[in-house]
Parts: structure tokens; sequence; C-alpha cells
């Protein structure tokens, strides 16, 4: 058998005028053109998911005045164990006013405002409840000694009057809206998420409730995947459907999306070498500008960014044009479009661009891995954690193709492979960008 070759282009073929660049340098290009949309205000139910866009600060100190932390009796710490009649019983959300003298106890209840004179708790555990004396007031007796301070929080020991608690450019998660409401929030000033155009290209993409397709036909796969994941990033979307595969039509499409207010516009398909690839057309009839046409990145290859002016917001709109492969369109979505989204919805403000992009961890190979020699490729896997080893170790997802949507499912993580011929070994350590959280095993 005779020596074989990597196939280049064949003379006269169509060359791509684009110069390939690397991934690091299209995620930079991408978010040097991006700005963080304005601020708003949104109710306090309605900001979870979102990045605040101002501080917020407590306006009290939390407790405003000393609460028990356990059930138990208030006591002065200098009487010490013994018995003492309970003069009053206190209870979370009844307000102050109760007070206890130097040989007094009072029962409280977690949460309530410490008796005045009190100056510790004893938990309940501590103590044996006695017959009533001779005046009818209850008795307990006391069995552990108390220093002050004892099981009380003490006023601002949770948070203190002035404290930041939300910073700008923070992430709104579930804690954060709880902490929003402890102190009062109920307005709050957030990014505007932003809105995003997404729509398929080509006359072989049918609907995915065609119940038979015709000899070159396939569903479309990537308009309901793409939808997907800006439904999880928080986007607000336009899905302008499969678009018509020609010229006009995709001009006509492009417009329209802009004129209805998108800051973002995601294409899937028409951005190869083919001649009715009518992406690259449309942009320059719009006149946007083309920032990158190919990436050096398996799969992903043709990646188009763009910017087009006219956006109805006074910027220009961010453009995407994904590989019309769906396994393509997600790995380029996660590495290209995510970031932008992102960053214009607030995040990186307070950590940089590096917020905007996808974490990026050590892993053990699971598996034998081949190498593509003449670009890195970005493999599909999932992560368990190897309690023993003390790792995240990484386990494919199977076959690799462009086309085969199979091998996302599952998937936790996208392995960056290096770009060299030959195999990397099971057990060799390799960098994992995380798309959601490994399994813990």
């Amino acid at each position: 058998m005779g020596d074989t070759c990597a196939m280049g282009p064949v003379e006269g073929a169509p060359r791509s005028p684009f110069e390939m660049i690397a991934v690091d340098k299209a995620q930079k290009i991408i978010l040097s053109r991006t700005e963080p949309l304005p601020a708003t205000t949104r109710p306090l139910e309605a900001v979870a998911g979102c990045v605040a866009a101002g501080d917020v600060a407590a306006r009290e100190d939390l407790p405003q005045y000393p609460t028990s932390i356990k059930d138990g009796y208030a006591v002065v710490a200098a009487d010490g164990p013994g018995e003492y009649p309970v003069v009053a019983e206190v209870r979370a959300g009844a307000g102050t006013g109760h007070r206890i003298a130097p040989g007094q106890v009072a029962y409280i209840t977690t949460g309530s405002p410490l008796p005045e004179g009190a100056d510790a708790v004893v938990m309940v555990e501590q103590s044996v409840k006695l017959d009533a004396g001779a005046d009818g007031v209850p008795r307990v007796r006391i069995a552990s000694a108390a220093t002050p301070g004892l099981d009380v929080r003490q006023v601002g020991g949770d948070m203190a009057a002035g404290t930041t608690v939300l910073c700008a450019g923070e992430y709104i998660g579930a804690p954060e809206v709880g902490i929003l409401a402890t102190v009062g929030a109920v307005q709050v000033p957030v990014h505007s998420a932003p809105s995003v155009a997404v729509l398929s290209t080509g006359d072989e993409v049918v609907d995915p409730s065609a119940t038979e397709l015709k000899p070159g036909q396939v569903r479309d796969s990537n308009r309901a995947l793409l939808v997907a994941l800006l439904k999880q990033s928080g986007a607000h979307i336009s899905d302008l459907g499969i678009a018509a595969d020609t010229l006009q039509g995709l001009i006509d499409t492009l417009k329209g999306a802009i004129a209805g207010g998108a800051h973002v516009v995601v294409t899937s398909g028409g951005v190869s070498m083919g001649d009715r690839d009518y992406v690259k057309a449309a942009l320059d009839a719009l006149g946007g500008t083309i920032h990158f046409g190919r990436v050096l990145m398996k799969p992903g290859k043709p990646l188009v960014y763009a910017t087009i002016p006219g956006g109805t917001h006074g910027a220009p709109v961010h453009f995407f044009g994904l590989p019309g492969n769906p396994v393509s369109s997600f790995v380029t979505f996660h590495l290209a479009v995510a970031p932008c989204l992102k960053k214009l919805a607030g995040f990186g403000r307070a950590k940089g661009d590096a917020a905007c992009t996808l974490p990026r961890v050590r892993v053990k190979l699971g598996f034998t891995a081949k190498l593509d020699p003449e670009r890195p490729e970005y493999h599909r896997a999932g992560l368990t954690f190897d309690a023993e080893g003390g790792c995240f170790v990484a386990h494919t997802t199977g076959g690799q193709a462009s086309s085969r949507l199979l091998s996302v499912r599952s998937a936790s993580a996208l392995l960056v492979m290096p770009q060299r011929a030959g195999t990397l070994p099971e057990g060799e350590w390799v960098d994992a960008l995380l798309l959601h959280g490994p399994t813990l095993m």
C-alpha cells in the first residue's frame, strides 16, 4: 500500500477568503465588540437568572436586636446553675418589651428577641421543669453554666446596616433572591436580557413535525436545539423558522430580525463553500462586517461572526452563522454565541471576560482518544468523579462525527484535544470545558 497524505484543496476549487484563527482569538474578537446591555429594574420575583446592574445594601442591622439561637431559657449568665422562677415567655414575632432581673429567667424560642437584662440562653435540653412556686410562678432548674453571649445572635451579627449584599455584575441565583428578600429589596437593578433571533437555512431542512422525509431531507434539529440552549441562557427568543434558500429570502429574513429589535441573530447552515451558501453574501448586502469566517476547531470550522449596522437599540447587531451539522452548531454555540450572550447580560462586569466563557478544569481520560493532525478537537464527554483517585475522569460519548447528535447526549464537558497525529492514552490529563456539573459517583 502506498503512502497516504492529508487531502488539501484541489487546484481551481473554491478557497475561503478568511484566515483560519484559533478559538481563543475568536472569543476575544467577539467579546471585544460586546458591551453589557443597559440596566433596568425588575421586581424581586423576576430577577432569578439575571445579573445585577448595581450594588444592593442592607438597610438595617440583621438582627435588629439580640436574638436567641436556641429554644431554652434567657438567663443572667452570672447567676449560674440553679432553680429560678420563669417570669416571662418570649416567642418569635411577639416583639420586645420583656425584662428579667438577676435571679429570674424567661422561656424563649428560637429567633425571639432577648429580654432586657438577659445576656445568655441555656438550651432547653439543659433544663428541668419544676412545680410552680407558692406564688404560682413556674420554676425551672438550670443545669449548666452560661457565659455572656451564649447562644445569642448579636445585633448585626448576620449583616450590619450598610453591608453590600449584592454587587454589580453578580449573578442572581436562588440564594441571592433570598438575601434580597431579607433586606427588603423588592425592586432590583439588573441588566436587560438579550433578544435573539434564530433561524435555519437550507431547502433540505424541514420542520420536525414532518412524518415522512423525502430523499435528501432532514428534520430541523438545529433550530430546536438552539432555541432550547437560548432558553437556558435566559434570552428573549424570536424563532424565525426556516428561511427560504435564496439570497433575497435570507436578506429579507435578516432585515426583519434586525427591525424586530434583535441584539443577536443566530443562523445554522449556509456558511460553507457551496454555491447556495448565502449567509456571507447576505451580510455583504446588509453592510455587515465579517470579523472572521473560519476557526481552527473540530467540529465548527466554518463559523462566521459578523456585526450588522442598524440595530434598533443603537448598536450593531451581533451575527453568528453556525455550521449546519448539528453537533457543530452545539459546540460553536457554547464557544462563541454563549460568551456574547453572557457579556450582553452583564456577566464579566465584575470578573472580566473570562467569566463569560466555559470554565476549564483538568481531567483524566477514561479512554484512548484518537487525535486530529489538522485541528484541535472538542470531544464530547461525560465526567465522573473517581473518589479513590481524587480526580474527575472523562468518558467518551461515542462516535464524534459532527452529524451525530447523540454525541452531545449526556455530555457534561468538551475535552480540548491537541492538534497532532496519533492518540492520547487512557489516564492522560487533558483540559475540559465544563458544560454543566459532572456526575458524582
